[in-house]
């Protein structure tokens, strides 16, 4: 599916993705324009620019892009990103692009595009959609074939590569073999890499001819020619999908390549991935439990502690720099094995790295769609929860589809929804896909055309009705194998129900982290695009909380009792700066983190514009640089050492109070902070974790940069967090 862009006007094929009457999802194939900060809709490839569109909206501050990952459309993979005002949820615009790249391109335009202008100063969304003709017999203009340079439009520069923290590297290189560098995890009191553990981290690094989406999208098929190069692989299939960025897989791998006498084995996985800015796939794993895929007879079930793979382009995208790490317990068949053995076998299965080198090698010149198999629809759990929704649930999105001719020809400002791109009244026009059939839309996943019957298997109603349950029950089928519980306590003060500990040897404190650690905007940025070590902190870390709830818990700052209206009652000049980061799962957990500055808020223009301005302002400017200091590779790889603009990705609420401004961050508003949050969980206890905040420095007269402050969490634990009441 071809995209281009020209002077600024990006255009292509997407797909919306809608629910219809009876809230089932289908997808159907719009060509979409985006010229500065319009975006229209059409039917067909526009004959010139100055053709109606079918639908048209304006986007504006308010309007926020989310990656929802991958799913499966009638046995079509698509790469979903959303649309939606954040003024009001309900109005939201679910897109699909056929390729990750793609669906980037887009999310970065429409991203740049919302924050270009700001027509409206109170930031209300306004839209409006025309009721255009349906032309089917225009004389279509060629599409452009000069598509988009991954390396000219993803603003990739020295800041997107670079990480923003100083710290020495976990791997430590042992040998070399077939093409590829071996590394180890050394630990931290293992300098020297000279230890081995008994199920150690090891990794392949190696360089293939091939594009980071090629190869990313051959890693992720379980389809059947993966035997191409995996030798290791004899069957799998997808258990359950969670969402665009996480599933969970169990693999069946062949015992030819195992040594004599060793009997099968197989994996249960809980697989996630995302895409970063520079274009680069990170794909991590590790063993869960699934109630619905148990231990198959004939296979012992091994255990792998983290594994994965880091795809990064090199060599203007041409070539790919891939870097494979796994650490399995083989659940070893004989007692007397030695360490060795089951450490030679791990070797050998990061060799898989030089076979999908080779392989690519071969088939140079070739397209890799056929990779991307169906594995959706070979899962073992029905797929139909995730395109199913409550009718209940859907009830008024369904009532604001189904949108009255009269309303649609009311001038813009009496409209404002995103709703008006997707085309309620023409629900059942598709474009068609070129060389395909048009195909009547399955209302199964488990589709009787992939099991070689003849005719189409409708569900009966009780199924649809026991589906739909399910969903609404939103029930867990999966358990990290170190998934942890939690304790219910009583009473605690706020900014105080987390320990202090400034000697770094208590479990469940907090301290404060060497700002030396993290590198930000030095004075001459703007000309040398160069960052300096951070030698300060503009505010003192002066409390924490560790909070568990059955709802969000926010604004602590205005409770009544906590550190912050303490010092509000004495009428001091202290400001608070508050980042209360809210993680869902069975419960809601806090983690709120207290800044103070004990001078005059006036006398730090940055801070005072990003305290007093709108929240717009705010989303662009407050960055978050996380670092796991002590912990497993597979988290410190899914965390990273980058700085993130937190408004960008992730839905901030913001309150201002008398003596105080906090920011309440939903890490569950993104599919992928919601998949790296996950595996952090999984090790809380084993990580010490730091971060630092800042505002981002734009201008001249900004810089250089300073950290508002840092903070060192050791060793949480879930089932120490303090339960409200």
């Amino acid at each position: 599916m071809e995209m281009s862009q020209i002077d600024g006007r990006m255009e292509g094929w997407l797909y919306t993705i809608r629910h219809n009457r009876f809230g089932l999802q289908f997808s159907r194939k719009r060509y979409f324009v985006l010229h500065d900060n319009n975006l229209t809709s059409f039917k067909s490839v526009p004959s010139d620019q100055n053709e109606e569109p079918d639908r048209r909206a304006s986007l504006d501050c308010c309007i926020r892009v989310t990656d929802n990952g991958r799913e499966s459309f009638h046995r079509k993979i698509l790469f979903i990103f959303t649309l939606y005002n954040t003024s009001n949820h309900l109005d939201q615009l679910k897109l699909g692009a056929s390729s990750p790249e793609e669906a980037a391109k887009w999310i970065r335009s429409l991203q740049d595009a919302s924050q270009k202008k700001f027509p409206f100063p109170d930031c209300e969304f306004v839209s409006h959609a025309e009721k255009g003709l349906v032309k089917f017999n225009v004389s279509r203009r060629s599409r452009r074939k000069n598509s988009v340079d991954w390396t000219n439009y993803s603003s990739v520069n020295v800041e997107t590569i670079a990480p923003d923290v100083i710290a020495p590297s976990p791997w430590k290189i042992f040998g070399c073999q077939n093409g590829l560098r071996l590394f180890k995890e050394a630990k931290d009191w293992d300098s020297r890499g000279r230890h081995w553990d008994d199920h150690p981290a090891i990794m392949a690094v190696g360089v293939i001819d091939g594009t980071s989406e090629d190869i990313f999208n051959t890693l992720m098929s379980l389809g059947p020619l993966r035997s191409e190069w995996d030798f290791c692989f004899y069957k799998g299939t997808v258990v359950e999908h969670l969402d665009g960025h996480t599933d969970i897989v169990n693999i069946q791998l062949y015992s030819d390549w195992l040594p004599w006498l060793m009997n099968r084995r197989d994996v249960l996985l809980r697989r996630y991935w995302r895409r970063e800015e520079d274009g680069t796939y990170v794909i991590l794993c590790h063993s869960v439990y699934h109630k619905k895929c148990p231990p198959t007879k004939g296979y012992v079930r091994a255990c792998i502690k983290s594994g994965g793979y880091v795809v990064t382009p090199v060599s203007k995208g041409k070539q790919s720099l891939v870097k494979h790490m796994v650490a399995i317990d083989w659940r070893s068949w004989n007692l007397y094995m030695r360490p060795s053995s089951e450490r030679s076998i791990t070797i050998r299965v990061v060799e898989r790295l030089a076979a999908l080198r080779e392989m690519f090698k071969a088939k140079q010149g070739h397209g890799f769609a056929e990779f991307v198999s169906g594995e959706f629809m070979q899962t073992k759990s029905s797929l139909s929860k995730i395109n199913t929704l409550p009718f209940k649930k859907e009830a008024k999105r369904i009532d604001l589809e189904l949108v009255k001719v009269e309303e649609m020809e009311k001038p813009s400002s009496a409209r404002n929804s995103l709703m008006d791109l997707n085309d309620a009244s023409d629900e059942f026009f598709d474009v068609p896909e070129p060389n395909e059939s048009y195909e009547f839309d399955s209302l199964i996943d488990n589709s009787p055309f992939s099991q070689g019957h003849s005719q189409l298997k409708l569900p009966s109603p009780s199924g649809i009705v026991k589906k739909l349950q399910d969903l609404a029950n939103n029930k867990k089928g999966y358990m990290d194998l170190q998934e942890v519980g939690m304790d219910v306590n009583s009473t605690f003060i706020y900014g105080a129900t987390l320990q202090q500990d400034p000697n770094l040897t208590m479990p469940c404190s907090w301290s404060i982290a060497d700002p030396s650690t993290f590198l930000i905007r030095g004075d001459n940025y703007l000309n040398d695009q160069q960052k300096v070590k951070a030698n300060g902190t503009m505010m003192q870390m002066v409390g924490a909380d560790w909070i568990s709830s059955d709802k969000r818990e926010d604004d602590l700052g205005g409770r009544l009792g906590g550190l912050v209206q303490e010092f509000a009652a004495k009428g001091g000049p202290e400001f608070f700066f508050i980042v209360n980061m809210q993680v869902p799962g069975s419960a809601m957990i806090s983690l709120a983190l207290y800044y103070m500055l004990k001078t005059p808020l006036e006398e730090h223009p940055l801070l005072h514009s990003f305290v007093n301005g709108d929240d717009a302002y705010r989303n662009s400017r407050f960055k978050l640089i996380p670092h796991i200091s002590k912990g497993s590779w597979i988290v410190k790889q899914s965390v990273g050492k980058k700085a993130c603009l937190v408004g960008h990705a992730l839905e901030v609420r913001y309150t201002r109070g008398k003596n105080y401004l906090e920011l309440d961050i939903d890490v569950g508003s993104s599919t992928v902070a919601r998949g790296v949050t996950n595996l952090v969980l999984g090790y809380l206890n084993n990580l010490v974790i730091e971060m630092a905040f800042l505002i981002q420095a734009n201008t001249a007269e900004e810089l250089p940069e300073l950290l508002l402050g840092t903070c060192r969490l050791n060793y949480l634990d879930v089932s120490k967090s303090l339960k409200e009441r």
